[in-house]
This record gives C-alpha cells, structure tokens and sequence, in this order.
C-alpha cells in the first residue's frame, strides 16, 4: 500500500536508483578485477559494493533476481569504474571498491586474512566469530533466510576466530585500506550469554590494538548485566536483530528466534539503549519477509521511542536457503517504508551519521541513510 505522506513522485533520482537495484539486483557482464562478492554464508551475502551517484551500497549479484534484472554494468575500467544500464539505457557511471590489500596477507599459521574477515562497503570490516549456530542444524528451529553454515562447508571461512586473529586483521585493514569502524556478529551458542562473551573478548582485543569504533550483535543474552561488560569492553555500539516483527511472521521464518518473545527483546532494548545510549542499539528488520508497510513502520515508532535505530532492509535471498526462491520485496515497497522511516529518524536526531559503529553506521545494505539525508535537508533550508 502506497504512504499517502511519502509519494514516490517525490523521490530523487537518487533514492529511486539506489532502491531499485537493491530490489532487482545487478547483472555483471564480466566479473571485475575489485574486491570479490561471495555467494553463501553470514549476511550480508550474494552481494557486490557498488558506487552509485557518490553512495556506496550493497547489491545483489549472485540472486535468481539478480541474474534476470534490468539492471547491466559493462566491464570496468582499471580504475573500478563502469557504466550502468537499465534496458539499455545508460542511466550513471558506478564505480566498484578495489580489493583490499589485506586480501593477501595470512596469519602465521597460514589463515588468510579474508577468512577471518571481510571488507563490507568501502572502509567496514566485517566478521562472524562463530560460524555455527545453535539454531542451524536443525530444521525446527534454523532461520530460513540463514546460511551462515555455508562458507563454512565451502572452506571459505574458519569455524571460530580468535581474538588474536581479529586484532592482527583489524590492524592489517586499517593500516592498509583504511578501515574506519569494526562490524562483529556471531552464531548462538548453546550458552545463556547468547554469545556475548566471545563478542567481548574480541572487541577488547581490537580496541586495544586499533582504537576503532565497534558494533558488536547478538540475540538478547539471559543477564542483561552483559551490556555494561560488553560496553566496557570495548563495545560502542549494540545490535539485537529482530528481523521481523509481526509475530506470525517470526515464527514461520525463524522459529528458534521466535520462542525469544518479541517482549523480551523490547526489555533489552531498552537496557542496551540505557547503557549504550540512544541511537547507539540498532536492530535488523527485513523487508519483504511478510511484514506489511504499516507493520514496518508502526515497528520503527515504537523502536525509536526507546532510542532504538530501526535498520530496515531489503531481504534478498540466499543461495543454498529454504527461501532462495523467496521474492526480495519491490523497490515501490522499500521507497513507501524508507521515506516515512528517513523523516521519523530525521525528527528524532537518531540518523546514522550519528552512530558510532556498525551496520547504521555503515548503511550499505538499505536506501535508508538516503533517505535521511534528504529529510534533514529539508530540515536545514526551513
């Protein structure tokens, strides 16, 4: 349903751009000498970083979609730069990120460092410290947009960094290619911390070897005691992901995250945010999964109330995952939930430039930050 407050006539050309491949995806006439897009594994995933009109997003490139979109991009030039077209048509020039030096180094004990963790956009690096879950193995209660078992089976990762390991990547990454903040994520553990020790550990590690800003993510741990640990740490800021909100919905595509009440994660919201600060606790909710127009945004009022950055994204889907076939939602979809959304974070001072570290901050993965950006503008010239 169309938001009568937000048409989409009013979209830069910009905002439709950016949405519009993020819905339909890329085709890639010949894959380019830049920095790899990987297929499986731990979000995001099946993707490329591509330049758009001076912001850098995250595309899908390895979908079914992706394979049938509109959307083609001829061969780059040496400098990363390529044309892209709709139907045709050339409609901007794009440029994709180089591959980051620290791509060929290795540990001592011959781990390369790509394995550990991976560029995300242009200047974020990215890890899971575990890549198992206590969720995956099992039918009943695995997410079915996951695939966070995949690289793992295809040799493309290790089955648990060290911190060790994170810290000398971390330094490499930012000595080499500039890396300005640390993304970390994890697999559950069957332990009631949910994984927040290990996120500790890691994030002390890097701090202390890099001073860059971290998100750390988890599912809510049993005691919320872990928030000021993790925010000691080393931890500056926390993302808990929901992923969907409507509870039929959760309990269809995530039916282990879903025994975890959608009450429980308002109460550690609300703990993380007094610890961490508002703006600073960010959650997932992916588009296209069932939640209606209304459903995301009526989620993203009660969100940001507790001081709680809803990051509102396109699902794409996975290969290798019960929903790969799934349709990622339509670009009229995302623009009629983004633009509402950029207005309600503009007026609550909570957008992602103010976000100290992770996926907000990064926004790669949605329009999102566009959005925001064009309703402070507005803001500015009243």
């Amino acid at each position: 349903m169309k938001n009568p407050d937000f048409p989409t006539a009013v979209l830069s050309r910009k905002q439709q751009l950016l949405s519009e491949l993020q819905s339909s995806g890329l085709r890639i006439v010949s894959a380019p000498s830049t920095a790899p897009s990987r297929s499986g594994g731990a979000g995001p995933t099946d993707h490329k970083a591509v330049t758009v009109l001076g912001t850098t997003i995250m595309v899908p490139v390895h979908t079914q979609g992706a394979a049938r979109s509109s959307f083609v991009v001829d061969e780059p030039d040496a400098s990363g730069f390529a044309n892209l077209y709709e139907d045709g048509e050339m409609v901007a020039q794009i440029e994709f990120p180089p591959e980051p030096k620290f791509y060929g180094m290795e540990t001592a004990d011959g781990v390369p460092y790509w394995k550990i963790a991976q560029l995300h956009s242009r200047d974020v690096l990215a890890t899971t410290l575990l890549q198992t879950c206590v969720r995956y193995g099992n039918a009943k209660t695995k997410c079915q947009f996951c695939a966070i078992g995949e690289s793992l089976k295809a040799g493309r990762t290790i089955r648990e960094k060290t911190p060790q390991q994170l810290a000398e990547v971390a330094s490499a990454a930012k000595q080499y290619d500039g890396i300005r903040n640390v993304v970390m994520t994890t697999g559950t553990p069957p332990t009631p911390d949910r994984g927040a020790a290990v996120l500790a550990a890691a994030a002390s590690a890097i701090k202390e070897a890099t001073g860059l800003p971290i998100q750390a993510q988890c599912e809510p741990p049993d005691d919320f005691a872990w928030f000021p640990k993790l925010r000691a740490a080393g931890v500056d800021s926390l993302g808990m992901h929901l992923e969907a909100w409507d509870e039929e919905v959760r309990r269809r595509i995530m039916p282990g995250k879903a025994e975890v009440p959608l009450e429980y994660y308002l109460k550690a919201f609300e703990a993380a945010v007094g610890t961490f600060g508002r703006g600073q606790v960010s959650t997932y909710l992916l588009a296209g999964l069932g939640d209606s127009v209304e459903g995301l945004l009526d989620a993203s009022r009660r969100l940001i109330d507790l001081g709680v950055y809803p990051f509102v994204v396109p699902f794409v889907p996975v290969t290798g995952t019960p929903l790969a076939n799934h349709a990622p939602p339509s670009a009229s979809f995302m623009q009629d939930v983004l633009g509402p959304l950029g207005e309600m974070l503009s007026k609550a001072g909570m957008t992602s430039d103010t976000v100290k570290a992770g996926c907000a901050k990064c926004g790669a993965c949605s329009a999102l930050s566009s959005f925001e950006k064009t309703q402070n503008d507005a803001c500015l010239s009243q």
